[in-house]
């Protein structure tokens, strides 16, 4: 021991015992911590967390997780929400639409708007100062520079909504026949209408996840015992397309009447095939057309510098020679 304290000291200096004591004491502390980190999980809190999990991602995406958050906005409900009723259901639909189900979409559609307005006033507010102090800009530059960024940030969340709208639309509209083709192959097989829609929420969702919340929204509806007629005119209403809106209509006549589901479905999806087949030969034909701008200034350029090129190089050769 004497020996190799005598050592220690000799290469790392008088407090070379301590330091390779420590060395030790802290392999040693790294070697439990690795052997508690590749300890097996145990079984009980594997199960307890796959269920938290579980019912994490079930909340996540149920229907109710819109109407279960906490409020912060409701006392400014009055300056937030418009007072006309028109326009505050013209502004619901229209974020019902875009997949903003929850009842204080209108309150947070408004928060969004102004504090995103203010939010880029001040920046532009900054920037015009900024620039002030750099240089001598006119006024009416340093008023365009403040309220520009203003209306830019009032009207993004709007720009935001439009925009998930038309997406919303287009994907309800390419995931619509297969939603019809699965309905109709499960009234067939022997379910009810309520069971075949929500198979139906369940499988599309994958394909189309905006589909498959408008179908489990009508289960949802229908196993609270709202009248089918109305569900299925709100479905039409909600989702802002010509065909569902058509497909609600024939389903509403088909309850009034007592006629055949299936054999409406079966009528109804053949044409939803025939009209996605129609829009994708529509896409074809208009390709040809596209493609003409981009094919001149791709092709046109070269083919000129090509056959005109060496004429031109001549030209300024012979013109050379004769100048000088």
């Amino acid at each position: 021991m004497n020996a190799l304290n005598t050592m220690l000291a000799d290469t790392f200096g008088p407090f070379g015992p301590m330091i390779a004591l420590g060395g030790v004491g802290l392999m040693l502390v790294l070697t439990v911590v690795l052997m508690m980190l590749k300890q097996p999980e145990d079984p009980l809190d594997k199960l307890k967390r796959t269920t938290s999990q579980r019912v994490h991602d079930e909340s996540k995406t149920s229907l109710r997780a819109h109407s279960n958050t906490p409020d912060k906005l409701k006392k400014y409900a009055a300056f937030l929400e418009p007072s006309d009723k028109e326009e505050y259901s013209a502004i619901q639909l229209t974020l019902l639409q875009a997949g903003y189900p929850g009842k204080n979409a209108v309150r947070t559609f408004h928060f969004a708007q102004f504090a995103l307005g203010i939010a880029f006033l001040i920046l532009g507010v900054g920037y015009a100062i900024l620039k002030s102090a750099t240089g001598d800009p006119s006024t009416q530059a340093t008023i365009l520079s403040i309220l520009i960024p203003g209306a830019v940030g009032y009207m993004a969340p709007k720009y935001w909504v439009t925009r998930r709208v038309e997406s919303r639309k287009e994907e309800i509209i390419n995931g619509f026949p297969d939603a019809l083709d699965m309905l109709l192959v499960c009234v067939e097989a022997g379910q009810s209408f309520d069971q075949a829609v929500i198979r139906v929420a369940k499988e599309i969702r994958i394909g189309f996840p905006a589909l498959g919340e408008e179908f489990e929204i009508i289960a949802h509806e229908m196993k609270a015992g709202k009248d089918r007629i109305q569900v299925m005119r709100d479905f039409g209403e909600r989702s802002g397309v010509a065909d569902v809106a058509s497909f609600a209509t024939v389903m509403i006549q088909s309850a009034t009447f007592g006629t055949s589901i299936a054999e409406a479905l079966r009528v109804y999806s053949g044409e939803m095939r025939d009209k996605r087949v129609m829009r994708a030969e529509e896409k074809a034909n208009t390709l040809p057309t596209k493609m003409t701008l981009a094919t001149m200034m791709l092709t046109v350029p070269p083919l000129l510098i090509i056959l005109i090129g060496p004429s031109v190089y001549e030209v300024y050769v012979t013109l050379g020679n004769i100048s000088f």
